[in-house]
């Protein structure tokens, strides 16, 4: 197989110039996770930028890990950018070892042509999770928004500031895309502790406490694996 000319993937954190690669993924160094923080990748899919963010949770703490936003050169051919996406976050989760990954679902109401693209840039974040054997959970724009802002119609830039407050971050993350994802994995964070305390206080369905048994999440499964209960 001929890979891309662009060659590696580039994590940039620009203004949107697609072929201008940025320092690189904004990382927060800090101490190991303890037994019972839980790791989350969240997933902005983008046919042009697709963010991803990574954040680590006591149910209580937030910690970031790392986020960035995937861009490949304007003059690949949209394969290629499927292929450049695909490498960098198998390299993210491969690297990082997240136990979840949370992905925005893609909504256009007109635009069928976007949302075709957006639906494979979609699957391969599923193919890079599952390739990994890390459980995926989607959310829509509404709910993520709900998690973070309490309110469903919240503006991009709304998110992007709650996200720094939850995250305790300086400056807001950036770009869009990547405080996007940061977003997803921390609606994702809030929705399985909400199970782990319905099921501590005896409550939540058997899927739920089947799920969070497991330690993933609790969200709407998209891709799972059998619980292995001779542990």
């Amino acid at each position: 197989m001929t890979r891309p000319r662009s060659g590696k993937s580039q994590a940039t954190e620009g203004t949107g110039r697609g072929t201008t690669a940025g320092p690189g993924p904004r990382k927060q160094i800090a101490a190991k996770k303890p037994g019972r923080m839980l790791r989350v990748i969240g997933v902005d899919p983008g046919s042009a930028s697709t963010g991803y963010g990574v954040v680590d949770s006591d149910g209580r703490h937030h910690r970031l890990v790392e986020y960035a936003a995937i861009r490949a050169p304007a003059s690949c051919s949209f394969a290629e950018r499927l292929f450049v996406i695909s490498e960098k976050l198998e390299e993210v989760v491969e690297r990082l070892k997240p136990d979840a990954c949370a992905v925005e679902e893609t909504f256009y109401a007109v635009n069928v042509k976007s949302a075709l693209k957006l639906g494979h840039v979609r699957g391969v974040a599923l193919v890079a999770a599952a390739r990994a054997g890390v459980p995926v959970f989607e959310y829509s724009p509404l709910e993520v928004k709900l998690a973070l802002v309490g309110y469903g119609r919240a503006e991009k830039h709304q998110v992007q500031e709650m996200v720094r407050l939850i995250l305790s971050l300086r400056e807001p993350p950036k770009p869009l895309d990547a405080s996007d994802a940061l977003g997803v994995a921390i609606c994702h964070i809030n929705t399985y502790y909400t199970g782990v305390r319905g099921q501590w206080s005896g409550g939540g369905s058997q899927e739920q406490r089947s799920v969070v048994s497991r330690g993933p999440g609790v969200g709407r499964l998209v891709v799972g694996f059998p619980v292995d209960n001779s542990k």
